[in-house]
């Protein structure tokens, strides 16, 4: 079977990353890379190999012969390049989170299906090792239905550090972490119907929230609740680790420091660790969410290969949007708000 050729739009902190996991996979060539400082894309195109360089989007896209497209830029720029490239036929894969509002997402979704083109958002954060494995735990039958849940990524990485524009976001846990904690809710326990947040700022040199409670029913009646934050000092700080909690009829499993997945039932507790593989290009900081980087990787070149629906579909992810705004909406009146099918 031939590679599937693709463009990547954006060379910032990201780029060197996904592009790394693509090349882990193999069955993809990466042709053309756009960035709109030519330096920056002149640069990463000599470490990975990629044979032309552009700093105009739109020459990129009517140059080369595409399979799909990577877009790895800023948020405020995903709309934008997502319809330039949905308007030329070529299949969209988009970082998270889509678009900097609910409005724009949707318009990107509806865009990419009016015109039959395939919609992917890159959301690794489910593929990451141990969260699989606290999915295939839940689905023992001993153990029963879950009936609450419990998600927590608390920590104090300084990620303004290497990310300093996420300090001048007006809004800022929510829709840079929440995409990925409340699409691992989504994952584990099924859709939202009631949704229930408060936020707050605990760094006065931020503009945005660096603290938010989520709190929902999920799937059959399962309250689900999230925590986040960048303003925690805890005795198990393990950035980026999540710790998750499931509490089922018959039984528990619980996801704690250091990937122990810990499955209680019929009297007894069973620990298992699931490390995640190392890969030479991954940062050791961020090892964890870097190795999730290639399965997630690997479901979207199936998708594009097959037409299967990809896990992380835009028509699949726009529900974690509609969450993370519903989030916003619900803290912002200080009462529970209803979501949408």
């Amino acid at each position: 079977m031939a590679d599937l050729r693709f463009g990547v739009m954006g060379c910032g902190f990201w780029a060197p990353y996904q592009i790394a996991g693509w090349m882990e996979l193999g069955g993809v060539e990466l042709v053309a890379i756009y960035n709109r400082t030519r330096s920056k894309a002149e640069a990463v195109a000599e470490r990975f190999g990629v044979p032309r360089v552009y700093d105009d989007a739109q020459a990129m896209l009517d140059a080369e012969k595409l399979d799909f497209v990577d877009i790895i830029t800023d948020v405020g720029t995903h709309a934008r390049f997502t319809l330039m490239a949905a308007e030329r036929g070529i299949p969209v894969i988009c970082q998270k989170p889509m678009a900097p509002d609910l409005e724009t997402a949707e318009a990107m979704v509806a865009a990419c299906r009016e015109r039959g083109v395939p919609f992917m958002i890159h959301e690794n954060w489910r593929w990451q090792t141990p969260i699989r494995a606290v999915k295939q735990a839940m689905s023992d039958s001993e153990i029963g239905k879950p009936f609450r849940g419990h998600i927590l990524y608390a920590n104090s990485f300084p990620v303004f550090e290497n990310q300093p524009f996420l300090k001048e976001l007006e809004q800022f846990i929510l829709t840079d972490m929440g995409s990925h904690i409340l699409d691992v809710a989504r994952f584990l326990f099924g859709e939202a119907s009631r949704l229930y947040c408060q936020i707050n700022r605990v760094n006065p040199e931020i503009k945005g929230e660096d603290v938010a409670t989520v709190m929902m029913t999920m799937g059959e009646q399962v309250t689900v609740t999230c925590e986040l934050s960048y303003a925690s000092r805890l005795e198990h700080d393990r950035f980026p680790e999540v710790f998750i909690r499931v509490e089922c009829e018959r039984g528990s499993v619980e996801l704690g420091p250091d990937y122990w997945v810990r499955v209680t039932k019929g009297g007894r507790t069973v620990s298992s660790r699931h490390v995640p593989p190392h890969y030479p290009w991954a940062e050791p900081s961020h090892d964890l969410v870097h190795s999730s980087i290639v399965p997630c990787n690997a479901n979207l070149l199936h998708s594009l290969r097959t037409g299967e629906p990809a896990e992380t579909s835009g028509e699949d992810n726009i529900k974690t949007v509609r969450l993370v705004f519903a989030a916003y909406e619900s803290a912002a009146k200080r009462t529970a708000v209803s979501i949408a099918e």
